[in-house]
């Protein structure tokens, strides 16, 4: 059985997932594993080095997509029979073709790029494996009959019950009829976007925001119109003046932990934009996805407001699973009533067999615990970060210290973004530009940088070339 040399350094190494790829790349590589070689089981792999079963999965999942290795139903991962022409190990890895549908879709399906700097999820080997492990036991017992139809159109009614009761301790009082289950917070997005808005009407995001959000206000033919963010929030002065002149019928922030910021609303930034709000009747479309991610004490508009004008959305992929597709919208009871009729009228019902192993997690699963584990873990990431950007001479947007997220300008022009990500690919580096979260697609020198995933030397030895060219 090969021998993995395995740094568990959060603060400086790779992700286990990433030294796992690299260790059988490098085996593959030098020929220690020839074609046709059986690589251990994932079971075997995971007891012989202590990794979870998720990490090994994931990483053996990469190495099929690179083609170093193949998958057999009944016998197994076996090194592929392909020939080997140089001495490093993503010689044969051919970059995607750098396009808005690989951007906004196809990633999700391409395993193949060693280092996603530019990702927006938490590595895999971070995820609560003890509290998933237990969650889908306890679902393998659950009477099949239980889920022999579509469900509730709310969604599963205990973990409703359970969220109301986490909005109640952070502030705003809920019961169940005010919390609606979707498949994860884009869907209820989208679900308040066809609901309460209508082709023709201006809307108001931040600049830059939610690459996503930006793609579903397009699709629904609106007229979108951004103000620029600030590390304390929205630029209000400009948000008094667009209001004024436009009378936009709904605004959308991103409470904590921005994306693609990292920045967090002050208390006065949010009171006056509520204040703005109320005076003008405009929605507030409050998606606040990280917020158990982020350090005590940032600022609520759902629980300052009581959801007269605010529609609170979150969901779990930050802090569960991004594969287990749950979101929730808490809003008041009428407006729920109608986002209920239009996710039924899209979709049908959210699974309440995905919402059943959320319930269990959060119950069951030392979910606190785990919580807190990777807000250390971030926080570590983040220091490691810093030190790269302040080694290169790099500005930071903003330094939350927490979160996925961090900004960093690059000393480039603007109009050379598009260039340098794909030159990043050829690489084997996902980097993400500004302009894919502007309203006006504008170029910007700033990128997100997914923390966990950036900690990768050759990711800073490129962005250090960037810098001389």
């Amino acid at each position: 059985m090969i021998e993995l040399e395995l740094d568990r350094d959060r603060r400086a190494a790779p992700t286990l997932v990433e030294q796992v790829v690299q260790g059988f790349a490098h085996a593959i590589d030098s020929q220690a594993l020839r074609a046709g070689a059986l690589l251990p089981s994932v079971r075997q792999l995971a007891h012989s080095h202590s990794l979870s079963t998720f990490t090994v999965t994931e990483a053996y999942s990469r190495l099929v997509s690179m083609g170093l290795v193949i998958a057999r139903r009944g016998s197994g991962y076996r090194v592929a029979p392909r020939a080997r022409t140089s001495n490093t190990s993503t010689v044969d890895w051919q970059p995607p073709s750098l396009t808005a549908t690989w951007l906004l879709s196809d990633v999700f399906a391409d395993h193949s790029v060693p280092i996603k700097a530019g990702g927006g999820w938490l590595p895999s080997e971070w995820i609560n494996e003890t509290g998933m492990q237990h969650a889908f036991r306890a679902m393998s017992r659950v009477p099949a009959v239980r889920l022999g139809d579509y469900g509730h159109p709310y969604g599963f009614a205990p973990l409703r019950a359970r969220i109301a009761e986490q909005m109640d301790g952070r502030g705003l009082p809920a019961d169940v009829s005010n919390v609606l289950l979707t498949q994860g917070a884009t869907q209820a997005l989208d679900l308040i976007v066809r609901t309460l808005l209508r082709a023709g009407d201006t809307v108001v995001v931040e600049d830059p925001g939610y690459c996503n959000l930006l793609q579903i206000l397009k699709l629904a033919g609106l007229t979108v119109i951004g103000v620029p963010r600030t590390p304390a929030g929205i630029d209000t002065d400009v948000l008094e003046k667009i209001v004024e002149a436009h009378r936009p019928k709904a605004i959308f922030v991103n409470t904590t932990l921005q994306n693609p910021t990292g920045a967090t609303y002050t208390m006065a930034s949010a009171f006056r934009l509520l204040q703005i709000a109320e005076r003008n009747r405009m929605w507030v479309i409050e998606d606040d996805v990280s917020r158990e991610l982020a350090p005590p004490g940032a600022p609520m508009f759902a629980a300052m407001e009581g959801l007269r004008r605010v529609l609170y959305i979150s969901g779990f992929s930050k802090t569960v699973t991004p594969a287990l597709r749950c979101g929730y919208v808490v809003a008041e009871r009428d407006v729920l009533r109608e986002l209920a009729r239009t996710k039924m009228a899209v979709g049908l019902t959210s699974s309440e067999a995905i919402e059943r192993i959320v319930d269990k997690v959060l119950h069951e699963g030392r979910y606190a615990r785990h919580v807190e584990q990777v807000n250390d873990w971030l926080r570590a990431a983040h220091a490691v970060v810093e030190e790269r950007l302040d080694a290169l001479g790099l500005e930071a947007f903003h330094r939350p210290r927490a979160g996925l997220f961090l900004l960093a300008r690059l000393p480039i022009a603007p109009e050379r973004a598009g260039e340098i990500a794909t030159a990043a690919l050829a690489d084997g580096i996902w980097l993400a530009p500004g302009s894919y979260f502007r309203p006006d697609d504008a170029p910007s020198a700033w990128f997100r940088f997914n923390v966990p995933y950036s900690t990768d030397d050759a990711l800073w030895r490129f962005i250090e070339r960037v810098g001389r060219n």
